[in-house]
C-alpha cells in the first residue's frame, strides 16, 4: 500500500512540474510574438487565407486580361514585392516567435540562404500567366545585395518568369521603393503592383507616417485597391506594425506589449 501511495505521489508531482514548465514557457511568450505564432499558424494553415490570396490574383488576372487591351507606347510591366507577397516566410517567422524573439538580421539571412520558401497560393501561376501575355515582370524587393543569388535560386526553384539580375531590384540605399519603380517607367509602362506592404504601391506611405496618416491615405487612394494595387493579406509583419510602435524597432518585447495593451479595443 504504501509502495502504492509512493508510485502515485511521484506521479502527481511529476505532472504538477511538468504542467509548471508548460505554464512558464507559455506565459514567458510576449504578446506581440504570441500574436506571430498566431499569424503563421493562420498564413500555414487557414484556407481563408488561401482564398484571400487566390481571390486577389483572380483578379489582377482580369487586370491583365484588361491591360493587354491597349497596352500603349511602351511594353507593360508588373512590379510585384517578393516576401508575403510572392514567397512564404512564415516558417521563419514562426521559429523566431516560438522562441520569444524579434526578427533578426542574421537570422534571416540564414533562412534566405536556404533558398527553400514556398510560394503564396495563387502567385506562380498568376505571374507566369500574365508572362505568357507579353508582359515583363520586375521583383522589386527589400532583401539586401547579399541575398540575390539565395533569392534567385528560391524564385527559379518555381520556375517564374524573369528570375534573373535583370529584373531583380534589390534594396540599395534606401528602403524606399520608389526610385526603382520609376526606373521600370523609364521602359515599361507598368499595368499592376503586387505587395502585402503599403510602401510596396505608392511614395505617400514613405518616410514612416503615423497610424493615422496611413489610413487617410488609404482612403484617398481607395479606387486603386483591386484596380492597379493588388494586396496580398500579411498578419505577420509590416509597416503597420512600424506605425503601430512609432518606427522604434529596438523596442523589448515587455515594451510592444505595452503598447498593444494601450492601442487594442477590448471589451471592459
Amino acid at each position: 500500500m504504501k509502495k502504492s501511495y509512493s508510485y502515485l505521489l511521484s506521479g502527481l508531482l511529476l505532472f504538477s512540474a511538468c504542467s509548471s514548465v508548460k505554464k512558464t514557457a507559455t506565459s514567458s511568450t510576449s504578446i506581440a510574438n504570441d500574436g506571430k505564432i498566431w499569424a503563421s499558424l493562420w498564413q500555414q494553415r487557414a484556407a481563408e487565407y488561401k482564398a484571400l490570396c487566390f481571390q486577389a490574383y483572380n483578379i489582377a488576372k482580369l487586370r491583365v486580361d484588361e491591360g493587354i487591351k491597349s497596352p500603349g507606347d511602351k511594353p507593360l510591366a508588373i512590379v510585384t514585392d517578393i516576401d508575403e507577397t510572392l514567397l512564404d516566410n512564415s516558417p521563419y517567422d514562426a521559429h523566431r516567435a516560438l522562441q520569444n524573439l524579434d526578427y533578426n538580421d542574421a537570422t534571416w539571412k540564414q533562412w534566405t540562404d536556404k533558398a527553400i520558401a514556398d510560394t503564396v497560393p495563387g502567385a506562380p501561376a498568376f505571374f507566369k500567366y500574365a508572362a505568357s501575355k507579353g508582359i515583363t515582370i520586375f521583383y522589386i524587393t527589400n532583401r539586401n545585395e547579399n541575398e540575390r543569388a539565395s533569392t534567385l535560386r528560391n524564385l527559379q526553384l518555381y520556375s517564374l518568369p524573369f528570375a534573373d539580375d535583370e529584373h531583380l531590384l534589390l534594396k540599395t540605399t534606401t528602403s524606399s521603393k520608389e526610385a526603382r519603380r520609376l526606373t521600370v517607367l523609364k521602359t515599361h509602362n507598368i499595368l499592376l503592383l503586387c505587395g502585402d506592404n503599403l510602401p510596396d504601391f505608392d511614395l505617400l506611405y514613405d518616410n514612416h507616417p503615423a497610424e493615422e496618416s496611413r489610413v487617410a491615405t488609404t482612403q484617398k487612394l481607395q479606387k486603386e485597391f483591386g484596380s492597379r494595387y493588388i494586396v496580398i493579406p500579411n498578419p505577420s509583419y509590416g509597416d503597420f506594425e512600424g506605425a503601430l510602435f512609432q518606427y522604434n524597432y529596438k523596442l523589448t518585447p515587455a515594451q510592444k506589449d505595452s503598447v498593444i495593451r494601450t492601442k487594442i479595443k477590448a471589451d471592459q
